[in-house]
């Protein structure tokens, strides 16, 4: 950058002689080329961040002259209609996504953060530099989108909304710069190991000092691009590290290169000591092929779920109340619009089917590949394929919140968690780091005082030896591999972390409705009181359930048609059968339910919630009935609802029974528990629980020193699957219960729990083989290096290989 260039942006400047846009940085006047670069360095200077200039390895891009033009266009973002489609409601505050324009290094992504972090109201700022991603997440009380938005163009960014095409083709460009510095690095590698190798080895017989100089001047020549472009990555990194005040790996790879890189100048030019711009090359070829193995690693979880988004067909079927059809965007819909999925079709969005029958493949989001039968009432979501049959769905969630958005962002958000063993690793880096810097320093001491003229290249292959990038690498790319595996076969984590909990895990509690069973009940008895026609008493049970989400509901909704079982236990009036409207619904979890027909309260549920005291004794007349249909406390009716295991039950629970100990905690009667667990390998089988019994049920275990997982999918089991170590919310989960799990089964298999429970003992052993791996080499070739016996070439074969063996070792986990 010369005194006439652009001191923001690095161009020219049109007129240099007229002085028209200068501002005061870094105690020296500097010029600008445009009024829009002045605005953004004078922002960043008033906000006290011009040390962004000095930690910033490339010129920022050039600012709009219409800087202020531009700001007032920003507050269209603030339109609720355009926020539906990006913004997320977390609790009260609100959270976005950004893609980046603008960001050239590192530095810009600290001088992002540094600047959001100051203004009132944002909350959470965390900006990908590689991806070129922000994450914010503000009070919309304190501080509105187009402010934040407003806020990043003043200091010369450009955000918008994170679209998952934009991701895709971001990373893809972030790989095309990866592929380009590890290509001209591997051809300068062969061709300067050519030059350099002939001449150690004597090849070339016995040439002439100028012959062997001028290889030399190639080698420097070939070498240069190599260490100014490809080892830029290490570069960046380091200057991040110092400028936030500590070290990473990435100092003494940058030291090791300058120095050997500058050492190499100096003997070329003054035509005496020893070059190593062959180790040069290699070191910047292997440690680059082994971050470009491990970067690929790490994205290859988060591509799976993002690409989820490429199933769901931009455009949808339409069906209008007057029976025409009509193509619309699949964005566009609403709840309670109707769509028309024809077999062969994609389902374009989350819904209910209110007609038609049909398979659908749902191995996309389950990992299982059978089909999946559809009819009534089932559930489908965006990106299934119809196979067989015409599907009419009422929409139930827009594009926005549907199941592969709430995936795409339950993955990020996992993916941003750091497990307490990735946390350890990075401390243990950065104190090795600075012990390798100080050993360093102290191998160049003791050897200089001893007058050895090799003092130089011994500390250098100390420094590159002992680089502790394996180390790195060790935790996150075992636990990136993992994930993505899991993804693959159905099972989101909501924690990163909650891989390294489940293998300390020594007790299982699970739910019986829904996580056992299959959670399609039916009517098995029946029993009415004398006076009540069995018929209206059906009508108002269906028409209470149908305002009911669980699964028992289903029960009262599939055209039950019972003939009466008289039982003479008190008496009601008789109940006319016609279509009832409910008002001041209410759902009490772990209950049952309540609402007015005609001004009269009916209740529905366990005898505990539903039944008046003076009505308990009554019960003993029909022991097997746990839904109890009341007015006003007195029993009209008594079901009998029963629920049928898992085809997988038996076979999980044999499994987990191995090394497990486990338990049921359900809301069914006890004598129902008991019947339906009696062949299964249950230690413990609890029934009649409220959720709150079931809260106290887990803490009394964890008390006596127990680690409990807690498998639930109903409403009721949110407060015990908040309280458990680990939380599994199993198959077509309630939304409450998907919130307070720390993992999600999206397939409807029980077998997916052993699976689980298995890779996260395989990241385990893998974390301990990576860490061994790169712990013992660093520790053995240590002794090596500092006594000399270690040539700068060794060094770099010797730390390259050991990154490279522990992601290849990491990725052994995606193949079994």
């Amino acid at each position: 950058m010369t005194k006439h260039d652009c001191y923001h942006c690095g161009l020219p400047i049109a007129s240099p002689d007229n002085g028209k846009f200068t501002t005061v940085i870094l105690g020296q006047q500097r010029d600008m080329c445009c009024p829009g670069c002045l605005a953004v360095a004078e922002a960043i200077v008033n906000n006290g961040l011009e040390d962004y200039y000095q930690f910033r390895t490339e010129p920022a891009q050039k600012s709009d002259d219409g800087i202020l033009e531009t700001l007032d266009k920003l507050k269209v973002y603030d339109d609720p209609s355009l926020q539906e489609e990006f913004v997320f409601e977390e609790g009260q505050d609100k959270q976005i996504q950004l893609t980046l324009e603008g960001i050239t290094c590192a530095a810009c992504g600290w001088l992002i953060e540094k600047q959001l972090s100051k203004v009132e109201g944002i909350k959470q700022v965390a900006v990908n530099v590689q991806e070129r991603r922000a994450l914010v997440t503000w009070s919309p009380f304190q501080i509105k989108l187009s402010q934040i938005l407003s806020t990043l163009k003043r200091i010369g960014y450009v955000g918008s909304p994170f679209h998952p095409d934009e991701h895709e083709a971001s990373y893809k460009r972030e790989q095309k710069t990866f592929l380009k510095k590890l290509g001209l690095a591997g051809i300068m590698t062969m061709q300067v190991m050519m030059l350099m190798t002939g001449l150690y080895f004597d090849w070339f017989g016995a040439i002439e000092l100028e012959t062997r100089q001028y290889f030399y001047w190639v080698a420097l020549t070939l070498t240069t691009p190599v260490v100014l472009y490809s080892g830029s990555t290490f570069y960046v990194g380091a200057a991040k590290a110092l400028s936030a005040k500590t070290v990473n790996m990435d100092v003494p790879v940058t030291l090791a290169i300058f120095g050997t890189y500058i050492a190499g100048i100096r003997s070329t030019v003054l035509e005496q000591g020893e070059v190593y711009f062959e180790s040069i090359c290699m070191f910047i070829f292997l440690l680059l092929l082994s971050r470009f193995l491990e970067h690929r690693s790490r994205h290859r979880a988060a591509q799976i779920s993002a690409n989820m988004m490429q199933y769901v067909p931009v455009s949808a079927t339409k069906l209008n109340p007057d029976g025409s059809l009509t193509e619309c965007l699949a964005k566009q819909l609403k709840i309670d619009d109707v769509v028309l999925v024809k077999p062969g079709e994609t389902v374009p969005i989350d819904g209910v089917v209110t007609d038609g029958n049909a398979a659908v493949d749902e191995s996309m989001l389950t990992g299982e590949f059978n089909p999946v039968r559809k009819s009534n009432s089932s559930p489908v979501y965006g990106g299934t394929v119809c196979q067989d049959g015409t599907l009419t769905i009422t929409v139930t969630q827009t594009l926005k919140n549907a199941l592969v958005n709430q995936i795409v962002r339950l993955q990020a958000s996992a993916m941003a968690s750091k497990p307490k063993a990735a946390q350890i690793a990075d401390n243990f880096s950065r104190y090795f780091v600075t012990a390798v810097l100080l050993i360093s320093a102290s191998t160049y001491g003791f050897w200089a005082y001893q007058g050895s003229d090799e003092a130089f290249w011994i500390t250098i292959s100390v420094l590159v030896a002992t680089c502790p990038c394996a180390l790195g690498l060790a935790t996150p790319s075992a636990l990136t591999c993992a994930m993505a595996k899991l993804n693959r076969q159905g099972i989101l984590l909501k924690r990163a972390d909650a891989l390294e909990q489940i293998t300390d895990i020594d007790t299982i509690a699970l739910d019986k409705t829904g996580t056992l069973t299959k959670g399609k009940f039916t009517i098995s008895n029946a029993w009415y009181a004398d006076g009540v026609d069995s018929n209206s008493a059906l009508s108002i049970a269906r028409a209470l359930e149908s305002r009911s989400e669980h699964p028992i509901a289903k029960a009262f909704s599939d055209g039950v048609a019972l003939s009466e079982i008289s039982a003479s236990s008190g008496s009601a009036d008789a109940i006319d059968n016609t279509v009832h409207k409910v008002t001041n619904f209410t759902v009490t979890p772990g209950g049952g339910i309540s609402g007015e027909i005609n001004d009269t309260l009916f209740s529905m549920g366990s005898a505990a919630f539903s039944v008046h005291e003076s009505q308990l004794k009554l019960i003993e007349a029909f022991p097997s009935a746990n839904v109890f249909l009341t007015v006003k406390g007195r029993i009209m009716a008594a079901y009998e609802v029963k629920d049928s295991l898992r085809e997988d039950t038996q076979e999980t629970l044999d499994i987990l029974a191995a090394s497990h100990t486990l338990a049921v905690l359900s809301g069914d009667t006890q004598q129902n528990v008991n019947a339906l667990t009696a062949p299964l390998p249950i230690s413990t089988a609890k029934g009649g629980l409220t959720p709150e019994q079931k809260y106290e049920a887990v803490q009394a275990m964890q008390q006596s020193g127990a680690k409990v997982m807690m498998m639930g999918d109903g409403i009721n089991d949110a407060p015990v699957l908040a309280s458990a170590d680990v939380a599994i919310a199993v198959g077509n989960a309630t939304d409450v219960a998907k919130t307070a799990a720390d993992v999600i089964l999206l397939g409807d298999q029980l077998l997916s729990v052993p699976e689980l429970i298995r890779t996260a003992h395989q990241v385990k052993q893998k974390i301990r083989q990576n860490i061994g791996w790169s712990v013992g080499y660093n520790v053995l070739i240590l002794p090596f290096a500092v006594s000399g016996l270690l040539s700068p070439w060794m060094a770099v074969v010797g730390m390259s290989l050991s990154s490279i063996i522990v992601v290849t070792n990491s990725t052994r986990l995606l193949s079994k």
